[in-house]
């Protein structure tokens, strides 16, 4: 197992609440971030101060927070978005620009070498007023190499502490990813920052692509929430960090507890079967998985529910088999003869087959009906 030199940058108050329909309240922007900080995580996004008044006061509640996560402003290349995140007293901003043609002829119409040298000045606006700069290259994936490579050696030379490379549109697949960061890595001499969408659903396995291939700072999102199709998302990530490279130092007993937060206040529900926090992330149905899950759950899950703060289910259905009905009628509480479980186990497959779900409720009621019945 080989382990990594990286930090979290999670930009869920940002990106995440750039989610079509989702806005969050300073109150929640501040509980997100303080369970963030709890969790571990080096540095938070608190949000685009720019955008309105009551985002600025936003930002600057969280970064007066008293943290142990660095906190980080969102800027355009532009004096008045800079001056108002220094303002808000972040400890760095993260100044973009497009840098893909297609993005520099459809917005600036003017030549990128020249964006680029507007750009960099702004770097020295803010370094001049104190704050550390984290360079963003918007659209990176899609621009093509040499020209990049120029952006960040431009970036390095003008004092940017930390470089940004944007799958904007998550247009990359792992190789690709592989390939240009290795690249990227070996051209700069600043650290590099992973920001990957997740269009293609590769957000999360290219961020740890980018890091195996050097990146240092990975950006992530609550649920993966974000624009379009989202961001990599926290809980999975963090929990591939553990199980895959031995990085054991967040406390991801909290991820469910925040990934419910973050559902509630971003109101974008969660697919059932979502990794690591989903409702049906450690629930069972089949029987033969139960029975052995019952002897050793590791049979059947290669994390247990405790490490992330979620709860093991066991789901009663079709594919049902004795052993579990056993165990789900003790956990209520009632004793069955061996002749009323194989009755109750054949109700449960036939109402399962009806699409009756089978709650607590119904399974009292069919263990009931085959208490009554003569045996």
């Amino acid at each position: 197992m080989n382990s990594l030199n990286i930090e979290i940058c999670d930009v869920t108050l940002r990106d995440g609440e750039q989610t079509p329909g989702v806005s969050f309240s300073c109150k929640e922007k501040v509980e997100i971030a303080t369970m963030l900080d709890e969790i571990g995580i080096e540095m938070i996004e608190a949000g685009f101060p720019a955008v309105s008044e009551n985002e600025n006061e936003c930002v600057k509640t969280i970064a007066h927070l008293g943290l142990d996560a660095r906190v980080c402003g969102f800027c355009r290349a532009r004096e008045p978005d800079i001056q108002t995140a220094i303002d808000c007293g972040v400890d760095m901003v993260s100044i973009f620009i497009p840098t893909s043609e297609l993005h520099v002829r459809l917005k600036f119409k003017k030549p990128r070498e020249q964006v680029l040298e507007d750009a960099l000045n702004m770097i020295d606006f803010a370094r001049d007023h104190g704050v550390q700069v984290r360079f963003a290259a918007e659209d990176a994936s899609r621009t093509d190499l040499p020209f990049l490579k120029q952006v960040y050696r431009g970036a390095s030379d003008h004092g940017a502490a930390m470089i940004s490379f944007a799958d904007t549109v998550g247009c990359l697949i792992p190789s690709e990813m592989h390939r240009i960061m290795t690249e990227l890595v070996a051209s700069v001499d600043r650290p590099l920052s992973a920001h990957c969408h997740n269009d293609m659903g590769c957000a999360v396995a290219n961020t740890i692509t980018a890091a195996e291939a050097g990146a240092f700072q990975l950006h992530t999102t609550v649920n993966g929430i974000g624009e379009r199709s989202g961001n990599a998302s926290l809980e999975e990530l963090l929990v591939a960090l553990r199980m895959k490279k031995g990085i054991d130092r967040y406390d991801l007993s909290k991820l469910t507890e925040l990934s419910r937060m973050v559902e509630q206040y971003s109101g974008v529900a969660l697919p059932r079967n979502k990794p690591v926090t989903g409702e049906l992330a450690f629930s069972h149905e089949s029987g033969i998985h139960i029975a052995a899950i019952l002897e050793d759950p590791s049979t059947y899950e290669y994390f247990p529910p405790d490490l992330v703060g979620g709860e093991r289910h066991f789901i009663l259905g079709k594919h049902t088999g004795k052993k579990a009905l056993e165990h789900v009628v003790a956990s209520l509480g009632c004793e069955l003869s061996e002749t009323q479980i194989c009755t109750v186990l054949d109700m449960v497959k036939e109402h399962s087959e009806h699409k009756c779900k089978i709650t607590p409720e119904v399974l009292r009621k069919l263990i009931q009906k085959a208490q009554e019945s003569p045996a």
